[in-house]
């Protein structure tokens, strides 16, 4: 993804250097030298237009400088796409879910550089975020913010407790999901994350990782996903820095089934909470 960002800065930039200097250097140049023919000053306007027209490289240069500038623009400081590649926020987010996120939330960013040009601000607890991997920067993953800065939290026998409050759940049963190539059923919970309810998966065959009384550090978020025991999360290589967050996961845009090869339509459009 932050390849991608590198290369759109790179176009734009050599995009619009291009067309700007046949704007200024041989635009003009090209008019003279159309104008010494006759025919020229009876000609339509879109005709003479036609006949000074830039080479192709330029031409193109002129053109393509918009979509790259207005590409730019939306995906740095609006929003950006996101795929789901892996089950780990299943059930909220399942594989092949393409998402929108929020760029704008925590506060905007200059892109590639990601410096900060207005005032950022942690997310709240319960939003679903994608950030670099603080482990492998060149990826991005999606999770949830479980705990914000001066936050005591521990988790035992796949139990949160936040600041000493148990987080409350509740059973729904048993489930299979096709999109995470389960051969057995998990357990599916109802979780109340201190106001902010949501679906979570547990496999009971799975040991637990358990720690307790984990206390956030400033300017950090610790983070898990939904599907608490299939997921590389906070609990294995720590806090997510305020720097690393890119911006808040909002809604599915379209949905694909790779074991049926299909859309599922039901899910176009839904909120992510």
């Amino acid at each position: 993804m932050a390849y991608f960002e590198l290369i759109l800065l790179i176009l734009t930039v050599a995009s619009g250097v291009v067309a700007l200097v046949d704007k200024l250097f041989f635009e003009k140049a090209r008019w003279q030298l159309a104008a010494q023919d006759p025919e020229f000053v009876t000609l339509s306007r879109k005709a003479r237009k036609r006949r000074v027209k830039a080479p192709l490289v330029a031409d193109y240069c002129r053109s393509l400088f918009v979509v790259f500038l207005i590409v730019l623009i939306v995906r740095s400081f609006l929003v950006e796409p996101f795929r789901i590649p892996s089950g780990s926020m299943l059930p909220t987010l399942k594989i092949g879910d393409f998402i929108t996120v929020n760029k704008h939330e925590y506060g905007l960013r200059w892109p590639v550089w990601y410096r900060a040009i207005t005032t950022p601000h942690l997310p709240k607890r319960g939003d679903v975020i994608v950030f670099h991997s603080t482990v492998n920067p060149k990826l991005d993953l999606i999770k949830r913010v479980i705990g914000l800065p001066g936050d005591h939290i521990s988790y035992v026998d796949r139990r949160l407790t936040i600041n000493g409050h148990k987080v409350a759940e509740k059973y729904l049963g048993k489930t299979i999901e096709p999109a995470d190539s389960l051969v057995q059923s998990v357990n599916e919970y109802q979780e109340d994350l201190l106001g902010v309810v949501h679906n979570i998966y547990t496999m009971p065959w799975v040991e637990s990782e358990n720690f307790k009384n984990l206390v956030v550090p400033a300017g950090e978020v610790f983070v898990m996903g939904d599907n608490r025991d299939n997921s590389d999360d906070s609990r294995y290589w720590g806090f997510v820095p305020q720097r690393n967050i890119i911006g808040e996961a909002t809604n599915i845009w379209l949905s694909w089934d790779e074991n049926n090869n299909s859309i599922r339509w039901r899910r176009f459009g839904d909120k992510i909470n």
